[in-house]
């Protein structure tokens, strides 16, 4: 399978490989690619041979995110609430696919972006990745995001992170709990191929069940998490520092707060 946006390639033990491929715009989650992305998984999930994920991304940024400009561009409330529920969507299908989704972090991850480090069951970096949820910089609380970084990190911290939108680099993401592993760039594939080969060395059907068992257990109330969220974020878009900010972005400027 292949978009201009998200490529989805398959090798003979069952590891999906699904880069997102939109360097120029430092992969940020569109409408389009959130599109993709969700063909993408939706694809794993319907394959009986796929044995696990690796999350990749090309240029030098894994995800920055939402495009703010984009954003920018509307005004309307519908707009935002669906944005962000096909975002949602998208999250909570890399929880409920069957097999684990490693992200191979190589580069920065913002907002959405980090999310979607957050989102995903293992997490590897490279030294050199580094972490933020920076909504709050343009006005705009990470309320989605901090839907599964709560579930990954302790409350002070996570609370740092999303109150302060400053990045963390790949050690302090360790330690946190954001991350399973950082290695220097040379070695990324290489720590990715570590956990990928453990995990396909297991029994299929028990890393179906297991996985769906720790998510279960865990909690019941991640998807009204997200509702809430979603609805948060789309409200606050609204708001005139929020449009401002927004607007700030996508002229690359900065923020002029009433």
């Amino acid at each position: 399978m292949s978009d201009s946006l998200v490529q989805l390639t398959q090798d003979e033990r069952g590891v999906a490989r699904i880069t997102l491929s939109d360097a120029q715009r430092f992969n940020a989650l569109s409408s389009e690619m959130l599109v993709a992305l969700q063909s993408a998984l939706d694809a794993v999930a319907k394959n009986e041979q796929a044995r696990v994920v690796v999350l990749a991304a090309q240029g030098k940024a894994f995800c920055a995110g939402h495009n703010l400009k984009d954003m920018a561009a509307h005004t309307e409330l519908a707009y935002y609430q669906q944005l962000f529920a096909q975002c949602s969507r998208m999250m909570l299908s890399i929880q409920k696919l069957p097999v684990p989704v490693i992200a191979r972090v190589q580069g920065i991850a913002t907002a959405a972006g980090c999310q979607l480090v957050a989102q995903c069951d293992l997490a590897v970096a490279s030294s050199e990745a580094r972490f933020a949820t920076s909504g709050i910089q343009y006005g705009l609380f990470c309320s989605t995001p901090s839907v599964p970084l709560v579930r990954n990190m302790p409350i002070k911290q996570s609370m740092e992170m999303l109150l302060t939108g400053e990045f963390i680099d790949a050690q302090t993401a360790l330690h946190y709990g954001l991350l399973n592993r950082v290695v220097e760039p040379e070695r990324l594939d290489a720590a990715v191929e570590e956990l990928v080969s453990a995990i396909v060395s297991k029994p299929r059907v028990a890393i179906r069940m297991g996985k769906e068992l720790v998510y279960r257990q865990r909690e019941m109330g991640l998807e009204s998490a997200y509702q809430l969220a979603g609805q948060t974020m789309a409200t606050n878009m609204l708001d005139s520092d929020a449009q401002e900010g927004a607007q700030a972005f996508a002229q690359k400027r900065r923020p002029r707060w009433p």
